[in-house]
């Protein structure tokens, strides 16, 4: 299963959603991925991980066999949607810079690219030979939007940051004149569905409709401004008789374009992360982007309330846990920009905890046995979160002196807190003892299932014990070697056994009843391993690095292994956990999350 990414937003930049000819799917972009969504049931997702480069805009082909995406190096790629493998079929680099937008001619045979290329800002070509079909010319600046008329004769509209539209006839298309009205950035044009008309949309708060075959200007959405802030996206109806808008005034508005009124306004929020910045009205959906990442499903009978929000990450998540709650089992993930999320494992249904809480990345949380969510963040605090209330306020937050790095908890109200050249005891949500100068730099830490143990991992390549007594934590003077600095630790859950992953690609594991002896270790990896799991069943764990692999090792056999190639391909695994005996969750940079089933 895969639980997808938000889309990937800007303050102040306009995200094109893509809609899909057969009514299915929608598709957006988050870093090097693309995102494949069923617009009526979202949880189902793919996604698209072929770009070496951050992926801007991904259009689908009119025939609904092809996707053709671009990236900020100005590659295009033209790829296969029939197919879970989404073969390649071409690429192009139409010019060397940033493509903003892309269209399709309604036969699926040319495409136009658009945006910061540095000696032009647009190229137009065949789709299988990359022959040239046109020029685009008329514009001084970056170009953000392009759209072609969907039927005969074909012509194209630009808009760019000269605050100019331009319009061009074709095939081969050739400039014809450039459009003035606006006095700001043009951030979108879009021809209606029946090629009647054509509609601009720009920073200064306006948008202007014009006749799609001649390009005369017909009129300006509600006579002067049609919104307070500046205009991101516009998005016609399948009939060609409305418009969807979103602006950074935090609304979304449906204009009736023929008599030239606003049927509804959505007002989405107060905060800056309300501001909308795209938009999709594909069958009966109509879709907006917030400036949080999140994707609204408008609801055209009551404007006040979006029929449902997606929610989700949409930067790179650096942890996970797993906790049953109500016999459910839901996953808990954390992102670098200080956000938690809860999924539904089954599901995949998610939503973010209510209230203020972590501000800056999450590098790690674990759930204790009181059932509330212990999380250490780069915000220097450590948060205490019930479960079931899944509400930030009002709950316990502990200061740090230092920036902490992880926290292990135990039986009996204790948590383990390793920060940076400190490690500290917290019983009952305070600090009671703190190790100052440990003489090497603490990184990761468990606490054995008994609660009286606890292994703290160091980048000098060691583990040592310490043992919780009272309120104090006692070094034991032991010390396990890894095979290079430690970069996680974990016990298995019966506390037979304790795992150690290092940066130079090794585990170790070291059996607990014999005096942490060196049990077995487990070669594999590529490159630095950067997290652990154990199975519920004490037999397997599994580890994930920085090779973009995940590997399930059996304690009792090195050898036998089952490996998860490219789990989140061009970006490392960053966390790992176990739902049952047989299915393993795994996050990455991608900020997506993934289950897999694992067969032994």
């Amino acid at each position: 299963k895969v639980f997808a990414s938000l889309p990937q937003v800007e303050r102040g930049v306009s995200k094109i959603i893509g809609g899909d000819p057969k009514g299915n799917n929608f598709i957006y972009t988050n870093g090097k991925c693309v995102i494949l969504r069923n617009i009526d049931n979202p949880a189902l997702a793919d996604i698209y991980t072929e770009h070496a480069h951050q992926v801007v805009v991904a259009k689908y082909a009119p025939s609904g066999f092809y996707i053709a995406s671009g990236d900020v190096s100005g590659k295009l790629r033209i790829w296969d949607t029939t197919q879970k493998e989404h073969l390649l079929k071409y690429e192009y680099q139409p010019f060397a810079g940033k493509i903003k937008d892309i269209a399709w001619t309604e036969d699926s045979k040319r495409i136009a690219v658009v945006g910061e290329g540095r000696e032009k800002f647009g190229a137009v070509f065949l789709w299988d030979s990359g022959s040239s079909v046109g020029e685009i010319t008329g514009h001084n600046k970056v170009i953000n939007s392009v759209d072609i008329k969907q039927s005969r004769p074909y012509r194209l509209a630009t808009g760019s940051d000269d605050n100019c539209a331009a319009f061009f006839e074709g095939p081969p298309f050739k400039f014809k004149f450039t459009i003035g009205d606006h006095g700001r950035f043009v951030n979108c044009v879009r021809f209606s569905p029946d090629g009647n008309r054509f509609a601009t949309a720009s920073a200064d708060g306006q948008i202007y409709v014009y006749d799609g075959k001649t390009g005369e200007k017909v009129c300006a959405l509600g006579g002067g401004k049609a919104h307070d802030g500046g205009i991101y996206a516009i998005s016609w109806s399948p009939d060609s008789t409305h418009l969807l808008s979103a602006s950074g005034d935090k609304t979304s508005k449906i204009w009736d374009v023929n008599v030239n009124s606003v049927v509804s306004t959505f007002t989405m929020g107060s905060t800056v992360l309300d501001q909308q910045l795209g938009c999709l009205w594909q069958k009966d959906h109509l879709l907006s982007i917030s400036l949080s990442g999140y994707i609204n499903y408008l609801d055209k009978n009551n404007p006040s309330k979006p029929l449902r929000v997606i929610k989700g990450h949409s930067k790179s998540i650096q942890c996970l846990t797993v906790h049953k709650n109500g016999g459910k089992s839901y996953i808990y993930s954390g992102s670098h920009d200080g956000h938690i999320n809860y999924w539904d494992s089954e599901t995949g249904e998610n939503d973010s905890f209510a209230g203020k809480g972590h501000t800056n990345q999450v590098s790690r949380m674990t759930v204790d046995e009181s059932g509330q969510l212990v999380s250490c963040s780069m915000d220097d605090t450590v948060r205490y979160t019930n479960l079931t209330l899944r509400d930030y306020s009002g709950q316990g937050v502990v200061k740090m002196d230092v920036q902490p790095k992880c926290v292990a908890v135990g039986p009996g109200g204790y948590a383990v807190v390793v920060c940076i050249g400190q490690i500290v005891l917290l019983k009952d949500q305070k600090k009671c003892f703190s190790v100052d100068s440990p003489g090497y730099e603490p990184e990761v830490v468990a606490v054995h299932p008994s609660g009286d143990t606890v292994a703290v991992g160091g980048t000098d390549g060691n583990v040592r014990l310490y043992s919780i007594l009272g309120t104090t934590l006692k070094d034991e003077g032991k010390l396990l070697e890894a095979k290079g600095p430690v970069t996680d630790v974990a016990y298995s859950h019966d506390g037979a056994f304790l795992a150690v992953c290092d940066a130079s690609k090794v585990v170790t594991v070291f059996s607990v009843a014999d005096g942490y002896s060196e049990n077995n270790v487990f070669y594999g990896h590529h490159a630095k391993i950067v997290c652990l799991a154990w199975s519920p069943d004490n037999e397997h764990f599994a580890s994930g690095g920085m090779d973009m692999m995940v590997y399930v090792w059996t304690l009792s056999d090195p050898e036998t292994r089952v490996k998860i190639q490219d789990a989140h391909r061009l970006h490392h695994v960053s966390s790992l956990a176990w739902l049952d005996e047989r299915t393993l969750v795994t996050t990455s940079h991608d900020a997506s999350v993934k289950e897999w089933t694992i067969t032994y």
